[in-house]
Formats: structure tokens, sequence, C-alpha cells
């Protein structure tokens, strides 16, 4: 099997992944965004900001709110009150400590 591949394919592949990921996280609600944070220091809330500043960078103007919306699958203010829970104070601890180390780097 060869590991060479064409741009296209790479692409294609990508967009499979992307789409696989965004998939998960939308069956997924119980995962919560605080605990995405924590554990790899990125939510749905950032991949919905990369996807907007992915079509920034093809010229595209794309709103943040339907970027979440393709990302959570619904509107974000539907998802909040049908999937969000209020954070434990350990999550809420763990993401300051987090968020101290990423303003570090």
């Amino acid at each position: 099997m060869s590991n060479e591949i064409s741009d296209q394919d790479r692409l294609e592949i990508e967009a499979a992944v992307y789409r696989r990921l965004v998939d998960h996280l939308q069956k997924n609600t119980n995962v919560q965004n605080i605990d995405l944070m924590n554990l790899a220091d990125f939510c749905r809330n950032c991949l919905s900001k990369w996807y907007v500043a992915a079509a920034e960078d093809k010229g595209i103007a794309l709103e943040y709110e339907h970027a979440r919306e393709t990302v959570y699958g619904m509107p974000y203010h539907e998802w909040k009150s049908k999937y969000q829970t209020e954070a434990t104070a350990e999550q809420k601890q763990a993401f300051a400590e987090n968020e101290q180390k990423r303003t570090k780097k």
C-alpha cells in the first residue's frame, strides 16, 4: 500500500473525517463543551470558529451562528437549552487552570 495521496483525495478524506467528527459530537450530546475544552483544548464552538475562519480563507463570508448551527446540528440556543448542563465546580476549576496554561503559551 502506498502512502502517496493526491491533494484531492486528501481533501476528500479530511472532509469525511470532519463530517464524522461533527456527527459524533451531535450524537453525543452528553459530552459537554467544558469537558471537551478540559480534555482536548477545543469544543464545538472552536470547531464553529475554525469553520468560519476556513470560509474566510476562501473569501466566503459566513456568520458564526450559521457555523454553530452546522456543528451543533441545530441552532445553538436550542442545543444549549436541551443538552447543556451547569458546569460543576471541578469542571470550572479545571477550565480555569487550563486557561492559565493556554495564555502562558
